[in-house]
């Protein structure tokens, strides 16, 4: 088995690696299994392809802001929401399964969340939206190089928007900002002052 490590990171942060072979769902599963009980390993398989990765602390850090202020917002705009995390997406069907860092589901459950988030640290990951479109998850955020682009799905393909259609009055440029900010309490003041004077 041969195994391509996409970029060289410092420990702390993620590190991706990509099989490149054509794996059966099959084989995704058996490999699945032996890696039950590694809590700081994920993994995602898209036709065929197997991609492995770490989780340090940044990741999980920006990951935490992200649900912390988005629910936040939820909340202070009376918006009903089910957090449901990184609960695995998966389907031999659609050939993927994957796990987002955050989603939720707006308003009632269904068949799959409404919103989902993802935090990239390191380049090169298996295609991003693909793996949403097929369970024709409607938005799709992306923390990538401090920003945050939102994608939405239209006409069974993503794209991208500059105001979130399921959250149209959150401002996003505050979002950013708070997330960056180096105290949590600050952020979240920052945060709660800037809706209350939107």
């Amino acid at each position: 088995m041969s195994v391509t490590l996409l970029k060289q990171t410092n420990p702390d942060l993620e590190q991706r690696f990509l099989l490149p072979s054509n794996y059966s769902w099959q084989e995704f599963e058996v490999l699945e299994k032996l890696l039950t009980g590694s809590r700081s390993l994920r993994i995602t398989y898209l036709d065929g392809w197997i991609e492995l990765m770490t989780l340090g602390e940044p990741h999980e850090l920006i990951k935490s802001l992200l649900g912390m202020f988005l629910e936040a917002y939820s909340i202070e705009m009376g918006i009903e929401f089910i957090p449901v995390g990184s609960a695995t997406r998966r389907g031999e069907e659609k050939g993927t399964s994957f796990e987002p860092d955050e989603s939720y589901y707006l308003g009632e459950q269904k068949a799959n969340p409404d919103l989902a988030i993802e935090v990239i640290l390191t380049s090169g990951s298996l295609q991003k939206l693909e793996k949403y479109r097929r369970f024709q998850i409607p938005e799709v955020w992306f923390w990538e190089d401090d920003r945050l682009k939102i994608y939405h799905l239209e006409n069974h393909d993503y794209q991208e928007i500059s105001r979130s259609r399921l959250l149209p009055e959150l401002d996003l440029t505050l979002l950013v900002r708070c997330v960056q900010m180096p105290s949590r309490l600050e952020a979240m003041n920052a945060f709660r002052d800037g809706l209350r004077h939107a």
